[in-house]
């Protein structure tokens, strides 16, 4: 057994990283400064998304998209409940209600094609999951949200770097807005941080307005010129305080010139994977659609029975490989279970649930580290 454990996900911070950071920190902005805007625009010219805001967290970057979509109360809005639960709580902080669509079998995705027979007059959006980084079909739900004329927010956090169709996840062809998470176990990070991208001007102007405290500093309603200067600013909508730092952003910055290495090698370790352990009849490999390039922000194997992965769960965390479960179904939870919600309104998802463990992917695992976790599951199924 090896002595150090080897984790779900983890951030990797180099020299350079570091000196970015320190170089701001030493600077006369370390908040609300030029990084900011900076780290925005390479977002930009990365996704070809045309405005990026960034925000404090991924679950920041969800509320504020929310209130942006104008969802308030007695809206219902159609996302995934095999997701953090973030995805589903930002509908309730704007006064909406959560509906639970069930998921494809194979990808953990939202099932498109459950999706339209959800859809009532009190539907106002969409927020699909582009879960372990593997992108949904896009197309049909654009197709769909525009027969009934509702908002796509794209719950982007496990998927930057993964492309649809050929275009890049965040480029929001075929969605109003698109949310990022710089987490530290995601693809880049900022420590916490997270950005919203959008092709629709007003909805950019709003969220950069509600990302702090709803003041604005042009486009005035009260104006005076006889009495108001140059000091003036306008609360316009009630937002919040959701910025995040310069020196983030300089990290931010920093990994994001290392992000295209970052998506190979985690692509390059699903290939191992798939090489390892493909002919263990009791392991199901997570899929790629043929209009997908996943960024593997995670690698969920799934197993028949449910005993046997609670088995092999307790197993290999004893042999130092910290492995996760992504995720219990939002629904089950008890406040949403207070809300009403019951078990089986999704039965794929909570089979999903029962079946899931993320096994380790990461940038920085070494060949070893990899060839150590094929090893180990061979070892634990040569044992039963």
């Amino acid at each position: 057994m090896i002595n150090k454990a080897i984790p779900y996900g983890k951030q990797f911070i180099d020299r350079e990283d570091i000196k970015s950071v320190i170089n701001v920190l030493k600077s006369d902005w370390i908040t609300q400064g030029p990084k900011i805007k900076e780290f925005e625009e390479i977002l930009c010219s990365y996704t070809v998304a045309k405005y990026s805001v960034a925000v404090s967290n991924g679950t920041a970057a969800l509320h504020l998209a929310a209130l942006a979509a104008g969802i308030k109360a007695r809206d219902e809005v159609i996302t995934s409940p095999i997701t953090f639960v973030a995805s589903a709580n930002c509908i309730l902080y704007a006064g909406g209600k959560p509906v639970f669509c069930d998921v494809e079998k194979d990808t953990g995705n939202i099932d498109v094609n459950k999706i339209e027979h959800l859809i009532n007059k009190k539907t106002k959006a969409i927020i699909p999951v582009h879960y372990s980084g593997h992108p949904v079909d896009l197309e049909k739900i654009k197709k769909i949200a525009k027969k009934y004329n509702l908002l796509v927010i794209e719950d982007a956090a496990h998927a930057l770097g993964a492309e649809y169709k050929g275009d890049k996840i965040g480029s929001c062809k075929y969605s109003d807005m698109t949310i990022l998470s710089f987490h530290p176990v995601k693809h880049i990070t900022t420590g916490e941080g997270g950005a919203i991208l959008t092709n629709n001007e007003e909805l950019y102007e709003r969220l950069l307005a509600l990302r702090t405290h709803g003041i604005v500093k042009d486009n005035f309603r009260y104006f005076d010129s006889e009495v108001d200067g140059a000091w003036y600013y306008e609360m316009q909508y009630l937002g919040f305080n959701y910025r995040i730092t310069d020196f983030q952003c300089a990290l931010g910055i920093s990994q994001m010139k290392k992000l295209t290495h970052f998506v190979e090698r985690r692509r390059e370790i699903a290939d191992i994977y798939r090489r390892e352990l493909s002919n263990i009849k009791e392991i199901k490999l997570p899929e790629e659609k043929s209009y997908a390039k996943s960024s593997y922000h995670l690698f969920p194997v799934r197993f028949e029975n449910e005993k046997v992965r609670k088995k092999i769960f307790d197993f290999l965390r004893s042999k130092n490989i910290l492995i996760q479960v992504h995720y219990i179904p939002v629904y089950w939870n008890p406040y949403y279970r207070g809300l009403g919600y019951k078990k089986g309104i999704c039965p794929v998802a909570e089979d999903f649930y029962k079946s899931e463990i993320s096994i380790p992917m990461f940038p920085s695992m070494t060949n070893k580290d990899v060839k150590y976790v094929c090893n180990t599951i061979k070892e634990f199924f040569n044992t039963i």
